[in-house]
């Protein structure tokens, strides 16, 4: 791992941090993604109702002392809670502080800056802050609001998604900042998780490839979607939340709607998880992939995946004599 990386970035058995994903994330994918050592992920809003975040916390935090009991020579990876950052979603406050509470290791921030106190009282504790960004703007905004990382959403990356190409974001980021950058785009295979570091990046953030397992919370009719899906299959519209995202094909045509005929929605209407403008719950009824999804053929377990992606790393460093 790179120098410049916080502890909580280091010693990973792959430079990968799981992202989080509404509804799917929980604490089982959480704890699976963590003993397979990388970094698992999942948002604050998962946890319903709040009270139950504490709960999650403290099992999953249990799990892993446990696991590194009976496993003390394993790696395990830390674990990360995702903050909507947004005047809609009025857990913030609680969530913070309950994730203060637990110092959890990485916090992951979305839409907008976190406010000062907020970093304030992440910081208190030797946390760190990963901010998701969209372009340079963002980015720049995100590192005067002081966080500590940045994660890139590029095109074809699942759920709320940006439309640059990595190789213009990353370059540009690299430019603009010498922290820890994290990749997210498309990445569903160990050889790509190289191609982010050699493009820049210091850890790559995988999404899509995680909905196909057994850990994760979704139905079965989506897992065998994702299953049978192209990249061509994955509809980029904002109508869902008011935010432009990634979805399955099937699950626009399911909900009665015509892919390639959707409204805009308005923005500042944003509700996520509820369905913007549309009836159908985004995440629930519309579901996010990314357009990594033709490289996915089946749902196993984390641990198999990520022995999987470390197989096709290592192998892509052998065949670049890295």
């Amino acid at each position: 791992m790179s120098d410049h990386l916080p502890e909580a970035l280091r010693n990973l058995s792959l430079p990968v941090i799981a992202a989080p994903m509404f509804i799917a994330s929980g604490s089982t994918l959480v704890a699976a993604q963590c003993k397979a050592g990388i970094v698992g992920a999942f948002p604050a809003l998962n946890a319903r109702p709040a009270e139950l975040l504490d709960d999650w916390l403290t099992d999953i935090q249990a799990e892993l002392a446990a696991w590194t009991d009976a496993h003390p020579s394993a790696t395990v990876g830390p674990i990360a809670v995702n903050q909507i950052v947004h005047q809609s979603n009025d857990r913030l406050a609680h969530d913070v502080a309950v994730c203060v509470r637990h110092r959890v290791p990485i916090i992951i921030s979305s839409l907008r800056a976190p406010p000062r106190e907020m970093l304030d009282a992440i910081h208190g504790y030797g946390g760190i802050v990963l901010h998701d960004v969209i372009s340079i703007r963002h980015a720049e905004k995100a590192l005067e609001a002081g966080v500590d990382g940045l994660i890139l959403v590029c095109a074809g990356a699942g759920g709320h998604a940006g439309t640059l190409s990595p190789f213009a974001l990353v370059g540009e980021a690299r430019r603009l900042f010498s922290g820890p950058l994290v990749l997210s785009g498309a990445i569903a295979t160990g050889d790509a998780v190289l191609a982010a570091q050699a493009m820049g990046a210091d850890l790559a953030y995988i999404g899509t490839r995680w909905l196909a397992t057994q850990e994760a919370n979704v139905a079965p009719a989506y897992r065998d979607a994702l299953i049978a899906s192209v990249a061509g299959d994955v509809v980029y519209t904002n109508l869902f939340t008011g935010v432009h995202g990634n979805y399955l094909r099937a699950s626009v045509i399911n909900a009665g709607l015509d892919p390639d005929n959707l409204p805009v929605a308005d923005k500042s209407k944003m509700n996520f998880g509820s369905g913007g403008d549309s009836k159908a719950k985004a995440w629930r009824d519309i579901w996010g992939a990314g357009q990594g999804v033709g490289l996915i053929d089946d749902a196993p377990g984390v641990a198999e995946i990520v022995q999987r992606l470390k197989t096709e790393y290592d192998a892509a460093r052998a065949r670049l004599k890295l």
